[in-house]
């Protein structure tokens, strides 16, 4: 089974001998090291690059054990390549479990690591540098730190839907109901049927995502993360802020934990790119809210097993799909924040904030987008458009819906798409970069 990746390749690609590291980063088990170590290394052994132009270092493996030593990896790939005029390519996987070595010219200065290997590596003229990595000691964010002005970012998320009915097939329907309730973790599809699938699920949170978390940051309340983490997925595209979880958590659970405490936390899930925060944006202030924020699930499949594949609301989980979708396509993605003029039981004029679900910003342009699992009545359409009508500009607008066919424009220009449509058009909104 194919799974075409190629927004991704076209990234790679794109940043080929720049003289910069490429960092390949995002989610454990995303398909990170499958993308360097399959797709894009097919794609240069079919555009001329010879099979021993490639150097692949897997430093999770015991052939590779002693390049560990950074030190030694240095010397093994300048041997490798030295004398020689021809592009060389250096995939190193699994680079957190590389070691920290005492500096054999001064003994009591700081150690080596492999960001001093790598930084010394890319400055061969004919080498091109790629590593991917995360784990509980070093997940692939604290790399990017490192390399920050000297490496290129390649963000990898769990497949698109796009991507993953271009490996199912059939039909269309079917394949985004699967998704809905499965997700887009690429070895999903490799599972022979639904119990091996909730089970996979299920275990990368207890035995991976956790367990990296709590070692790497040495969490004492584990339980307190947890509970967190199924607030989380209960309330995905719902305001929230750390005193609002840590008032909840006391009052259901007893937990008395501060607000700095959440927020760690919450941070902590983010790094591991569990989560992604978005923030609420005033769109004719032109200024962002402190707080609250949404927070959305890096896979909606994972969100659904943490919480037993209960709470199938589609609406909510819908609109995690949409954000997962924008966010896959590189645009920024805020909530957008409009008012409306009321007069209350005093008589006076007040403001009353309304909600766009997301403001997309793609080269300099917005799109307004509204996600809507149907509009049946007049009072649903109403408070799905009304907050378009407050923007006072002329950008796109999109309403994305499950309850129609075709698309087609209404009389104020504003688009309503079906969810599948919108998913599998990668031209709708904006100037991509890929």
């Amino acid at each position: 089974m194919e799974i075409k990746r190629d927004s991704y390749l076209q990234q790679l690609i794109s940043y080929r001998f720049d003289g910069l590291v490429k960092v390949i980063t995002g989610i454990r088990r995303c398909g990170k090291s499958y993308l360097l170590k399959n797709i894009y290394r097919d794609y240069l052994l079919q555009n001329g690059v010879k099979d021993e132009q490639i150097i692949t270092i897997e430093l999770d493996l015991a052939k590779d054990i002693k390049f560990r030593n950074p030190l030694l990896l240095s010397s093994y790939v300048r041997e490798k390549i030295g004398g020689k005029k021809e592009e060389h390519y250096l995939f190193v996987d699994e680079i957190q479990m590389s070691d920290k070595v005492a500096n054999p010219y001064n003994k009591d200065g700081n150690k080596i690591t492999f960001y001093d290997a790598l930084n010394d590596l890319r400055s061969l003229p004919n080498l091109d540098v790629y590593v991917t990595g995360s784990n509980s000691k070093m997940l692939s964010s604290d790399i990017l730190t490192e390399f920050r002005g000297r490496s290129d970012e390649i963000r990898v998320h769990p497949l698109s839907f796009a991507e993953y009915y271009s490996a199912v097939g059939g039909d269309k329907n079917d394949a985004f109901d699967d998704y809905a309730f499965y997700g887009g973790m690429p070895l999903i599809l490799s599972r022979p049927n639904d119990a091996a699938k909730m089970s996979y699920l299920k275990s990368l949170f207890t035995e991976v995502y956790l367990m990296d978390i709590v070692e790497r940051k040495r969490i004492e309340r584990q339980d307190v993360l947890e509970q967190i983490l199924d607030l989380l997925c209960s309330s995905i595209g719902s305001l929230t802020n750390p005193t609002k979880i840590a008032n909840t958590l006391r009052s259901k659970q007893g937990t008395g934990v501060s607000a700095n405490t959440i927020r760690a936390y919450i941070r902590h899930l983010e790094d591991a790119f569990l989560f992604s925060e978005s923030r609420r944006y005033d769109v004719k202030g032109k200024s962002y809210f402190d707080s609250p924020n949404k927070y959305y699930s890096e896979d909606i499949g994972l969100r659904n097993a943490r919480i037993g594949f209960r709470q199938q609301e589609m609406t909510h989980i819908m609109e995690n799909i949409i954000y997962n979708e924008l966010i896959h396509r590189q645009f920024s993605v805020d909530v957008g924040v409009v008012y409306a003029r009321a007069v209350n039981g005093k008589g006076n004029s007040i403001r009353i904030p309304k909600e766009i679900d997301f403001v997309v910003t793609a080269g300099g342009k917005k799109t307004y987008i509204q996600s809507a699992y149907a509009m049946p009545t007049a009072e649903k359409e109403e408070a799905e458009l009304r907050p378009f009508a407050l923007t006072g500009d002329f950008f796109p607008k999109i309403v994305v819906r499950k309850d129609i066919g075709k698309r087609w424009y209404d009389e104020n220009g504003i688009l309503n798409i079906n969810l599948i449509d919108f998913l599998l058009d990668k031209e709708l909104i904006g100037d991509r970069a890929f």
